[in-house]
Order: structure tokens, then sequence, then C-alpha cells
């Protein structure tokens, strides 16, 4: 018992083989779909490589530029904490860490 891919792949040989023969009785040329007999591992290797490139290099650079952080807001809250003008809810603190604890529990 053959596979259907085995069966299949026959049929398309004789197919090509009987094109083939035709047009060798009609002095023609075969075109490009009869070519197609070709396996798709050397199309592949025909493809000329690193034709498809992305360049990200001023992206990039614009991210380097960038402070991870807003160095004026860190600057005025160590400002006001020395100065004691910085309001600190401790109620507020600790039902941001019972949520965050339920998330990471799930």
């Amino acid at each position: 018992m053959a596979d259907p891919i085995s069966t299949s792949q026959a049929r398309v040989a004789h197919a090509v083989a009987a094109n083939r023969s035709t047009l060798d009785k009609l002095g023609k040329k075969p075109d490009v779909a009869i070519k197609s007999e070709q396996p798709t591992e050397a199309k592949a290797q025909a493809k000329p490589q690193g034709a498809d490139s992305v360049n990200l290099s001023n992206v990039k650079q614009r991210i380097d530029d960038q402070p991870g952080f807003d160095r004026a807001k860190v600057d005025a809250i160590k400002a006001a904490i020395q100065s004691g003008n910085y309001p600190v809810n401790p109620r507020r603190i600790a039902e941001n860490f019972v949520s965050l604890e339920k998330i990471i529990q799930g």
C-alpha cells in the first residue's frame, strides 16, 4: 500500500514527463510551470543569502540616549523627603501590598 504523498508525487512526475514529451514532439521549449520539477530545497538555496535585512541602529541609539527614568521627578521626590514634605500614607501602602500579594498568589 502506498501513502497518498508518494502517490501524488508519482502522478505529478508522470504528468510532467507527458508534457515534456508532447512539447518535444511539437519542438517547443518547456515553460516555467513545467520547470517546477526541481525540489524546493534547490529553489531555497538559489535565493541570495542576506537579501532581507532590518536596520535598527537609529532606534537603539535613541533608546540609549534617553534615561531609564525621569531624573527631574526623582530629584523632586528626594528634595521633598529631605525637607519632610513628602506625604506618606501607610494605609495606602499596606493596601497596595495586599493587592500585590493577591495577584501573585493567583
